[in-house]
């Protein structure tokens, strides 16, 4: 067997088991999310909230990274704004988390507030001069993906895990 059609197969069924984890933490992130709403009625609002947002947010960073996996899967390359994307919105988590529980000093806020405005600069970059048929149409060409079912999206991979 040739080593990169090998690597290929290797590297599709990995990313497929990340699928199905990915949809497994999206599934619990949800339901964590449904039970946090209860603490707004019975913990203070500001304690309740703080479980609530931090709850979306990080089910947010699990979808963006699902569809950089679903991308990946696709295309077999790493888009650059899907990475930043997760990012951002990681440290915009990080950022809210600290302010709603009052654990980060205002330096440590304005570093995470320059990372935030070093990775939106990227993001814009990395769209601007995307490889994507010129860089100037790239915006242009980027196109939403289409909201899809789960099972549509895990159907397509399906027969990559039956062939092995």
């Amino acid at each position: 067997m040739d080593s990169t059609k090998f690597f290929k197969k290797v590297t599709d069924m990995i990313s497929t088991i990340f699928l199905y984890i990915l949809l497994l933490a999206l599934i619990v992130g949800m339901i964590k999310t449904l039970l946090d709403i209860r603490f707004i009625l019975s913990e203070s609002l500001e304690s309740g909230f703080n479980r609530v947002v931090t709850s979306v947010l990080t089910v947010f960073i699990v979808i963006d990274l699902f569809k950089a996996f679903v991308d990946y899967h696709e295309n077999d390359r790493i888009k650059l704004t899907d990475v930043t994307d997760a990012t951002i919105l990681i440290v915009l988590r990080e950022i809210a988390v600290g302010l709603y529980s009052k654990e980060f000093g205002s330096q440590f806020i304005l570093s995470l507030a320059a990372l935030l405005l070093v990775l939106g600069v990227m993001r814009v970059l990395a769209i601007k001069y995307s490889p994507a048929k010129g860089s100037h149409t790239a915006v242009q060409n980027e196109v939403q993906p289409s909201k899809q079912s789960i099972s549509t999206v895990l159907d397509k991979y399906k027969p990559a895990l039956e062939s092995n």
